[in-house]
């Protein structure tokens, strides 16, 4: 470890992986929760359904953790064939969480302070893009858990999880 990077650091990449991970572990069983159509209808205010929140959450994480390891920049794509059912997209989030712990494990603890544009459009460093990750799935969790209580299911408890 550099002294530059020892210096700035506050918690470990380890650390950091899996703190995301339960919040993903979270966000799974907030999926489960749902029933099937309303899963893909239900909305409250204009907001868009909870699966096209996790269409997303689900653009972002994989692509973008890939795109941290390996440089290469992606285009930001929402779309997908393969989740038009809630078991098709949990099985994406499956897989979205073995990319990110594949990729995860490329990524050097000196560049998480690096500048780079997130999906070709979006400047910030390794470690702020990776927050906004992180961020962004916890402001989409908490939408889902209003809509789950407007459809009289109480959503998972979140304080054991993460």
């Amino acid at each position: 470890m550099t002294p530059n990077v020892a210096a700035h650091q506050v918690i470990s990449p380890e650390a950091l992986l899996v703190h995301w991970q339960a919040h993903r572990r979270l966000t799974r069983k907030v999926i489960e929760a749902f029933p099937e159509e309303a899963f893909f209808t239900h909305s409250i205010g204009g907001m868009r359904p909870f699966a096209a929140m996790v269409m997303e959450l689900l653009a972002i994480a994989g692509p973008g953790i890939k795109e941290i390891a390996t440089g290469n920049t992606v285009a930001f794509s929402e779309q997908s064939e393969s989740g038009k059912t809630k078991d098709q997209i949990l099985k994406l989030w499956d897989e979205t969480t073995e990319t990110i712990n594949t990729y995860w494990q490329k990524i050097d603890i000196s560049h998480f302070h690096k500048t780079i544009k997130s999906f070709g459009e979006h400047e910030g460093t390794v470690i702020s893009s990776i927050l906004y990750f992180i961020d962004n799935e916890i402001h989409h969790r908490g939408q889902a858990y209003v809509y789950l209580r407007s459809l009289n299911i109480e959503p998972p408890l979140f304080y054991g999880e993460v």
